[in-house]
């Protein structure tokens, strides 16, 4: 094979073999890798991020949904939390990351995918429609499994260190796994039509495309599943040189969390903004809000397990500036969806919340 052929046939087919590069990359070391390494580390980083976001689109497109939206939120999530405690094992990690981390993921979900996809999507399409009932369900169930395990701890009694004690976290454990499976129970199976697209005429480019076949769905799964691996121990690698640069300019430790959450949230907020772009409103809305829900029902109870077991100190609560921002993240997601459409105002509000978010975070 020539090498035009061969560069050409390794461009069309970089989905496939980029997870395996991902992997690769591990050998580079880019924790103690130079200037270089970590640049090309970063690179290939972007590619598997990307190259996910492929793959859980034919697997979606396959199972249909909210069966396709729920496995990448799904196993982003338990991915999500096994970073966590791979950190938290090193000895690396603050008692504050687990909640850093969520806390970031919440706001960023909330906030920055939902806005950029409300945004995205207004300017392109100008108003956009959803199912009503599904969303307010995820946000009702959202709403209060935060302020079980964010804003709970800062308000009883020990509320000093910002952490529960032993059996109010064994109940917090409990009942955020209980929301997040009813939840899961109610978006597949009792009332799975909350969360399909209201018409057809959205999806009629997806509508009239074959599906993949069984062979080829499944090695897309695989190959996401590589693909999130790859992120994740890449994002990983990476964290101590960026913990080391945020600790070099003075700036607060609770940026590690945003950046965890940025690159594990990546894949499904590039196929949360492509699906908005293309008027599928209610399919990136599966994505944020199922995100959401699920970096608290899975990754908190993960983490207050391996807590009590290995007797880590973990605190949850909230300051009273993180408290605010998430009330008002909440509160104005609920103005938001409360009619069944959205513009590109919405989106708006959402990102400067964001913002709000990042920039007191830095000047805390």
């Amino acid at each position: 094979m020539t090498t035009p052929r061969l560069l050409a046939a390794l461009t069309s087919s970089w989905p496939w073999w980029m997870p395996a590069a991902g992997l690769a990359a591990l050998l580079l070391h880019p924790e103690q890798a130079d200037n270089v390494a970590l640049a090309v580390t970063s690179a290939i980083l972007v590619g598997c991020v990307l190259a996910a976001v492929h793959h859980s689109e034919v697997v979606a497109h396959r199972v249909g949904e909210p069966f396709g939206t729920l496995i990448l939120a799904g196993s982003v999530t338990i991915i999500e939390a096994s970073l966590i405690l791979s950190m938290m094992l090193s000895g690396s990690a603050n008692p504050a990351l687990p909640r850093d981390t969520v806390f970031a993921a919440i706001m960023l979900i909330l906030n920055g995918v939902v806005g950029g996809c409300l945004l995205v999507g207004g300017i392109r399409h100008g108003e956009q429609r959803f199912v009503l009932e599904g969303v307010n369900a995820a946000l009702c169930v959202l709403a209060a499994m935060a302020t079980l395990v964010l804003v709970l701890p800062s308000v009883t009694s020990g509320a000093a260190a910002l952490r529960y004690s032993v059996p109010q976290l064994v109940f917090t454990a409990i009942v955020s796994t209980l929301l997040y499976a009813t939840f899961v129970f109610v978006q597949t199976i009792r009332h799975r039509d909350y969360f399909l697209p209201e018409g057809e005429g959205a999806l009629a480019g997806d509508a009239h495309a074959s599906p993949p076949s069984a062979r080829t769905a499944a090695g897309s799964l695989g190959l996401l599943l590589v693909a999130l691996v790859s992120v994740v121990l890449l994002a990983k690698s990476l964290s101590k040189p960026l913990e080391t640069a945020i600790t070099a300019a003075a700036l607060p430790r609770a940026l590690v969390g945003i950046a965890i959450a940025a690159l594990v949230l990546a894949p499904e907020s590039l196929a949360a903004l492509r699906a908005a772009r293309r008027n599928r409103l209610q399919t990136s809305l599966n994505l944020a809000l199922g995100s959401a829900l699920a970096t608290i029902g899975l990754t908190i109870p993960t983490v207050a397990v391996a807590a009590l077991v290995m007797g880590w100190p973990l605190s949850l609560g909230l300051d009273p500036k993180g408290i605010t921002l998430l009330a008002l993240s909440l509160g104005a997601a609920i103005l938001s969806f409360g009619t069944g459409r959205t513009t590109i105002l919405q989106g708006a509000v959402h990102l400067v919340l964001l913002a709000a978010y990042i920039f007191t975070t830095i000047y805390s």
